[in-house]
């Protein structure tokens, strides 16, 4: 459900990289029910992209799509320079575009290596660290809420239990991870700096029936996450997790207990 406190973050803007579909999509709305406005970036879903940035409208928000190829080596500069065109601040940042595809050891070529790292890791810290001014900018001491926010979303499977066949998927997300823990050391105070480890929290198109079932044995609260639940993490770190930087959380429903 969206949040309960339109006035929340009222007057703030964030901008939620592959925010189109999915997880990114609800990611946005939850935002933008929190009182944001909002841009997102999407590649290959413009319709998805247009449907939303009308639902955030709809809400009484400003929102944005930019269109973005996250691979392509000037992806970076091409958002920053499309977000500026529209908004003149920003105080949320959420990584959350990602490429998810096997590369199993042996067969890995260079070009994917490439991709998945782009994609992961190198666009989501060019983005932190081009954006760490404006993110900055309304910082107050002693205030706590005036504080800048990044939130990535990593992956479960980077904290102690790799993803078989998703090796450079898997290194690019511990990239990352440590993107996160360095990133909170250098923007702090002004900026906090956190990230979300999902299990499933939107399933795989290519995930078989039994593949769900089988990874379903090992999660205790015996449900699959929903896009809900992550946007609902993303929430806390952004409106009320004031004291946490440099930190992680597992949105995995006890997987990674079993």
């Amino acid at each position: 459900m969206p949040a309960s406190n339109p006035q929340a973050l009222s007057g703030r803007v964030a901008l939620v990289t592959g925010g189109a579909r999915r997880v990114g999509r609800t990611v946005a709305l939850e935002l933008a029910a929190a009182g944001m406005d909002v841009a997102i970036t999407y590649n290959r879903s413009a319709s998805d992209a247009a449907e939303l940035v009308a639902g955030i409208l709809a809400l009484g928000r400003r929102a944005h799509a930019i269109h973005a190829d996250h691979a392509a080596a000037g992806a970076p500069q091409e958002i920053v320079t499309a977000f500026h065109r529209e908004f003149d601040r920003l105080d949320v940042l959420v990584n959350n575009a990602s490429t998810f595809a096997p590369s199993p050891f042996g067969s890995i070529s260079r070009a994917t290596w490439e991709r998945d790292m782009a994609v992961n890791a190198t666009v989501p810290f060019l983005l932190i660290q081009a954006f760490a001014p404006m993110l900055g900018a309304h910082y107050v001491p002693g205030d706590p809420a005036s504080t800048g926010r990044v939130v990535n979303f990593i992956d479960i499977h980077v904290l102690g239990e790799a993803l078989a066949g998703y090796l450079s998927y898997n290194a690019s997300k511990a990239a990352l991870m440590e993107i996160t823990s360095t990133c909170a050391l250098e923007l702090a105070p002004r900026v906090t700096v956190n990230a979300i480890a999902p299990g499933v929290v939107s399933w795989p198109e290519e995930h078989s029936d039994e593949l769900r079932r089988e990874y379903m044995q090992r999660v205790p609260l015996a449900r699959p996450g929903t896009p809900a639940d992550a946007a609902a993490a993303v929430l806390y770190l952004v409106r009320d997790a004031h004291y946490c930087t440099g930190q992680v959380i597992k949105l995995d429903g006890g997987r990674s207990l079993t």
